[in-house]
């Protein structure tokens, strides 16, 4: 879905993010800011601020820092555009998609409309399930015979569905009500005739089962699992497949265990719901679980929204490697160099609930720590059944392992993997690589310095050279001694390779960087500067002139706006790398001083004036004009002078 970059710039601007925030968080006034408890880590002393000026929040605790889109991207899982819908929906707004004919745009809003129903249903039967659970006591001692708390039943909405035909009859007045069998409620028998000809038999879905109610990101009821109290088959039953649930692409457990995963730093992935709530009593609340499939690409890509280590846990019998082979297969595009993925192999015996009883919290935190690393458990699943002591043998571990390996993303982990497995099949790294990949790897070529600049070298102002190559950014202004390694000749890839060195203790920010910090996170100030000064930035030497130039033209266009609204339009810019790495440095509550630009202005006037009357002299002010020049320069830089 193409959304056009003007309609999410006017959303971030229309948005509040302490508004959005505070839906999740409780924050309280500091100064010209916000505080609260940080939602992504654990923490008992407030770190995370929320500025309205800057419309971005940013904790000093974890760095989790971003706008009101990224905000939902991140404490909800959502993806960009359905955060972008999301957000939209808060304020009234309809999300524009220029690829798409006002015919299925009206089918999408119908599409939309529909789920929200479906939805709503769902969680009026859920309630009815709470309310069954109270006054059935077989279900209420099922559940407490397997340790479960009231506590845990309440935060995992956990419910019971009576015996009986049509017991949601007496929730839906309207039983023929067709939104009942679209949302999995009731099952539609064509081939049993119901009350009459010409009518089928309807009955209920889920009987005599303690129920599990199923949620997505947005904590939206969207299905059920059902477990049954005795021995009847199938133990376990889900919803099936509707407008609004995919057994493909949801997890059990993971609305409720969203801030436990960051808390606790990985995912622990089960088999089924059972485990997911009998882990959270036990103190392991970082379980979801997949429901009755196998795992996907799309599980893994929405478990890696909240965190960067996801442990998979299976038994140890055939069927549980079975399983994790599957799982291998789903997480191996999202293996990146920052990511952790391991399997954990339960005894036959055990099942997590078991395991934990047995041997307590700390047995089972420390065989999670044990686990299988993706890079083992992908040379043993190409390994299997192939003779390593033969030719043959190994080659045909290279033939398992090559589909495997070429699905990891570029990286270090992928280049280490061709290492091994080229010393198990006996081959050169370079051999393999190129059997593999049908030629050899060459060397990149290194990008071409920029050309010097005519801009002077200066303490507030690093050469423009030092801002190459595009796409790599310092995020500290130069200093003296990393300009002089261009100045004394010395070759671009020689200077680019030295080890970095730390920057030097009281070294003066650029002061364009500091202008640019204050004129994009506060929107006013641009207005308030004169027309002299905005030609004065915008005069300034790449990154910085060609920045300001940008802003005037929004100011132009949009009038003031938030840096959050900035930062999306800026997408696409020449220097739009260096524009968010020096402006996002910035702490939320680090407010300007209201005579720190002028200041900048001023000093950066000076420079100027001092290096037009440094040009006149090299030419011998010889024109009067020139004279004359000189002379008015010379009174503007006394004290008192007008500027």
């Amino acid at each position: 879905m193409a959304i056009p970059q003007n309609f999410i710039q006017e959303l971030l601007a229309r948005a509040d993010v302490v508004e959005i925030v505070g839906r999740y968080v409780q924050l309280k006034k500091t100064g010209a800011n916000f505080s609260g408890l940080c939602p992504f880590h654990g923490e008992k002393t407030p770190s995370f601020t929320v500025s309205p000026a800057k419309q971005f929040f940013h904790c000093f605790g974890c760095g989790k820092n971003g706008n009101a889109l990224g905000f939902l991207m991140d404490y909800a899982g959502m993806g960009f555009v359905e955060a972008v819908k999301d957000l939209a929906g808060q304020y009234g707004m309809q999300v524009p998609d220029d690829d798409i004919s006002p015919a299925e745009r009206a089918r999408q809003a119908e599409q939309r409309q529909k789920q929200q129903t479906l939805s709503d249903v769902l969680e009026k039967a859920g309630d009815a399930y709470r309310k069954h659970l109270k006054n059935s006591l077989r279900a209420v001692a099922y559940f407490k015979g397997r340790g479960l708390s009231g506590e845990i039943a309440r935060q995992f909405g956990l419910g019971y569905a009576p015996e009986g035909w049509r017991s949601l009859a007496s929730v839906f007045p309207n039983y023929d009500d067709p939104l009942l069998a679209e949302s999995g409620l009731v099952i539609v028998n064509e081939e049993d005739p119901g009350s009459g000809p010409g009518q089928a038999r309807r009955y209920d879905r889920f009987r005599d089962r303690v129920m599990f109610p199923i949620r997505n990101v947005k904590g939206e009821c969207i299905g059920f699992g059902g477990r049954v109290l005795g021995d009847d088959k199938p133990k376990y039953l889900n919803s099936p497949e509707t407008p609004v649930f995919s057994k493909g692409r949801e997890l059990y457990g993971l609305w409720e265990a969203r801030n436990a995963l960051r808390e606790h730093g990985f995912v622990l992935v089960t088999e089924g719901y059972m485990d997911v709530v009998a882990l959270a009593q036990l103190g392991f609340p970082n379980a979801v679980a997949t429901l009755g499939t196998a795992c996907t690409p799309d599980h893994v890509q929405k478990l890696f929204r909240f965190t960067d280590s996801v442990v998979f846990s299976f038994d140890g019998d055939a069927a549980g490697r079975r399983a994790a082979r599957k799982a291998l297969d789903g997480a191996i595009p999202y293996a990146t160099d920052v990511r952790s993925v391991k399997f954990l192999f339960l005894p036959a015996e055990h099942d997590p609930d078991s395991y934990i009883r047995e041997h307590g919290r700390e047995g089972f935190a420390s065989y999670i720590e044990q686990a299988v690393p993706l890079s083992r458990f992908l040379i043993e699943a190409a390994s299997e059944a192939c003779d390593l002591s033969s030719a043959e043998g190994r080659a045909h571990l290279a033939a398992n392992a090559k589909p495997l390996w070429t699905q990891l993303p570029e990286g270090a982990l992928k280049r280490q993997l061709l290492s091994e497995i080229a010393s198990l099949v006996q081959l050169p790294t370079a051999d393999l690589g190129e059997l593999w990949e049908g030629q050899r790897a060459r060397p990149s070529r290194r990008e071409a310095p920029p050309p010097e600049s005519d801009y002077p070298a200066d303490p507030g102002y690093p050469p423009e050279s030092h801002y190459a190559p595009e796409g790599a950014y310092p995020r500290t202004g130069g200093s003296r001694k990393e300009d002089g390694w261009r100045r004394s000749g010395r070759p671009w890839r020689e200077r680019e390779q030295r080890p970095p060195q730390p920057p030097l203790r009281g070294q003066p920010m650029n002061r364009g960087t500091r202008a640019l910090q204050i004129l994009f996170t506060e929107p006013a100030a641009w207005e308030r500067l004169s027309s002299d000064e905005h030609h004065l930035l915008c005069e300034l030497p790449a990154p910085h002139g060609p920045l300001f130039a940008w802003l005037d033209s929004q100011h132009h266009d949009h009038g003031p706006q938030p840096w959050a609204a900035l930062r999306q339009a800026l997408q696409g810019h020449l220097h739009e790398q260096f524009a968010i790495a020096e402006i996002e440095k910035v702490p939320p509550q680090i407010e300007s001083d209201p005579t720190e630009l002028a200041d900048i202005l001023a000093k950066e006037k000076d420079r100027q004036r001092q290096l037009e009357m440094d040009r006149l002299v090299a030419a011998g002010l010889i024109d009067p004009e020139a004279q004359a020049r000189y002379r008015a320069l010379l009174d503007a830089q006394k004290p008192g002078a007008k500027p």
